[in-house]
């Protein structure tokens, strides 16, 4: 089901209607129900509003943010591709400055690759689910090699510290899942029902988690 309808006309209202309508009259079990949205405050609000519908039964459902619910997710299975359960989490202002030294060690001149303009097409990478390997591969001159090298010494430098971004955790998610299909199953098994608020923002990234 897809609801599309203006600012204001009550698609969220919808939304937890019918996630308390699923466990409140189907008698859906809320561990099995997982609910996304884009912000921390959104995600809090929505379960304050099925809780008021249902009550404290709604306790057992994941409602969260994309990040969110993929840091759990890897926090359960990432071993799988190397990590270690508690991995670091690096915020927009870690990856800038690892950025910055990334820059720096390859000897490139920081006002002709400026750190923030190269964290920008990493990130954009990322979410495109692009690994440093085909961003090389891709033969757009000169800046764009130079990009490549600071996003492959950057991820480099992540592993090592066993760390990953805001985009690695969903970009980590989906590999996870495109790799091992019985972790994938297990996910597909416990989530019968996914609600997705403001659908019409997400990300490649997002999507393909989401489908």
């Amino acid at each position: 089901v897809l609801v599309v309808a203006g600012a204001g006309s009550g698609k969220t209202r919808v939304l937890t209607h019918r996630i308390a309508y699923l466990i409140r009259d189907l008698g859906v079990s809320p561990y099995s129900i997982l609910a996304i949205t884009f912000t921390n405050k959104a995600a809090n609000e929505m379960k304050e509003r099925v809780a008021d519908l249902v009550g404290r039964v709604a306790e057992g459902m994941w409602v969260s943010t994309f990040h969110s619910a993929c840091v759990r997710i890897l926090r359960a299975n990432g071993d799988l591709l190397g990590y270690p359960r508690q991995f670091s989490i690096y915020d927009a202002a870690d990856s800038l400055r690892l950025i910055t030294v990334c820059v720096k060690d390859l000897d490139l001149d920081p006002k002709r690759f400026p750190p923030r303009n190269i964290r920008a097409a990493i990130s954009n990478a990322k979410n495109e689910l692009i690994d440093y390997e085909t961003f090389a591969a891709r033969d757009a001159g000169y800046y764009h090699e130079r990009a490549a090298d600071v996003y492959r010494l950057y991820q480099q430098r992540l592993v090592e510290a066993s760390a990953v971004d805001f985009d690695d955790i969903l970009k980590l998610t989906v590999e996870l899942f495109q790799a091992f299909p019985e972790v994938l199953e297990r996910w597909q098994r416990r989530f019968r029902y996914v609600l997705v608020d403001e659908y019409q923002d997400t990300n490649h990234a997002q999507y393909m988690l989401v489908k």
